[in-house]
This record gives C-alpha cells, sequence and structure tokens, in this order.
C-alpha cells in the first residue's frame, strides 16, 4: 500500500500595493477587509484559521491613518497551495477595486516574524493646501527641539526621537509646498504625519498626507521570486 503524497506546504506572500485617491477615507479595517474579498474573487485558496469562526491568514503592516494614501503598502497572506507569483499578480489585478492597485507579490520565508513586527520606519510626503510662509523656520525650530511631549490616548510621549528625518521638498506641479518626513516605528511608539503637523501648528485639513515606504528589519533576498 502505498503512502499519500506529503501535503503542500503553506505559499506565504507579500503583496505590494497602492492605497490611492478613491480609498483615502477607507479605515484600515475595511482596508483589510477589501484586501480579503479581492483574494476571493481573484480564486486564489486563502489559508484560513480552526475553530467556529475561521479567518483567512494575513498580516498588515503598520496601520496608514484614515484620510492618507499610500504608494508602498504591504500585507502578508497564506495560501494553502503554491502558485506562481505571475498567475498571483494577474489574478488580483483584475479583481482589485477601484483604490487598490496591485504593484508587485513576492515570495517570503514562512518562518518570517509577523509583517507589523518588522516594521521600523515609514516615509511620507506631506502637500500643503494652503501657503505658510514661515514653513522652513518653522521645521528648523521643531527639529532643533530636545524633547516634543505629545498626548496620545491619555499618555504622554516624546514625538521628538521619532522624528528621523524632515525636510521641506521643491513645491509640487501645482506649486503647493511639501514636506518629507521619515517616522520610527517601535514597540512603545509610532511617529504620525498627522502629530508632526499639529507640532508645526497646521491643521490636519490643511494637508494631504502620502506614504512612499516602509522599511522592514528583515530585507528581502536579491533572488527572491516577484511578479
Amino acid at each position: 500500500m502505498t503512502s499519500p503524497p506529503p501535503a503542500e506546504k503553506p505559499l506565504r506572500i507579500r503583496l505590494t500595493y497602492a492605497k490611492t485617491e478613491a480609498m483615502r477615507y477607507t479605515s484600515h479595517l475595511d482596508v483589510q477587509r477589501t484586501l480579503e474579498r479581492t483574494f476571493r474573487r481573484a480564486g486564489l485558496p486563502l489559508l484560513h484559521s480552526h475553530g467556529y469562526h475561521p479567518r483567512p491568514k494575513m498580516h498588515l503592516a503598520a496601520a496608514l491613518p484614515l484620510g492618507c494614501t499610500g504608494e508602498h503598502e504591504l500585507a502578508d497572506f497564506w495560501l494553502t497551495e503554491p502558485w506562481p507569483t505571475e498567475a498571483i499578480a494577474s489574478a488580483l489585478r483584475q479583481a482589485a477595486p477601484p483604490g487598490i492597485r496591485i504593484l508587485q507579490v513576492t515570495v517570503v520565508p514562512p518562518d518570517e516574524p509577523p509583517l507589523p513586527n518588522q516594521v521600523v520606519a515609514s516615509e511620507y510626503i506631506l502637500t500643503l493646501l494652503d501657503p505658510v510662509p514661515d514653513l522652513e523656520a518653522r521645521l528648523t525650530t521643531l527639529l532643533a527641539a530636545e524633547h516634543l511631549p505629545r498626548e496620545r490616548r491619555g499618555k504622554i510621549y516624546d514625538l521628538r526621537p521619532l522624528i528621523e528625518n524632515a525636510a521641506v521638498l521643491p513645491p509640487d506641479e501645482a506649486g503647493r509646498q511639501r514636506l518629507q518626513l521619515r517616522l520610527s516605528a517601535r514597540q512603545s511608539a509610532t511617529g504620525r504625519p498627522d502629530e508632526v503637523l499639529d507640532a508645526l501648528d497646521i491643521p490636519l485639513g490643511a494637508a494631504r498626507i502620502h506614504r512612499t515606504r516602509q522599511f522592514l528589519r528583515i530585507s528581502p533576498p536579491a533572488n527572491q521570486n516577484r511578479a
């Protein structure tokens, strides 16, 4: 009697996608649900948890604040069987709704730490909708401060060490002022662009926030499968 073939190991894939203008005001939880539905529409065999309420195994990286867009959003999914990355990317692009643009699919080692634990920093571009004549002076003062005490959910924290880099960029094609920020992500605190705007005395509604990159503690190997 021949023994049955060994079961296929789940395939862990990393999706790089853009959250565009059509989903600017979609919450982090709703983005997660949208991605799950996109995988279902694409006919991809998602791995689910066990129990009374099985859920697909998936991890999104750092949450993008409501009202923000992003061009380098990351999510890990597990499939029950191997699929070519080209086929996964093609199926997802056909199934993705407006507001989600599929950029890349890669295979990552199954034993990597959870994706949210790997994020060490994020980079943002802030476009100001109203002129701020003394913007450079405000930023210089902000960066010269030793401490920037802030309150979040009733707790005091220091924003200053979470600002790894900040600079004024050349204006965009419409002549609007722009800032570039690199903000740290730590276990105890994460730098948020809306907090930086508030520290600069710029109303949140007077800026458009766009995340351009997320930096991971573990970098993917150069020869990794991708599509």
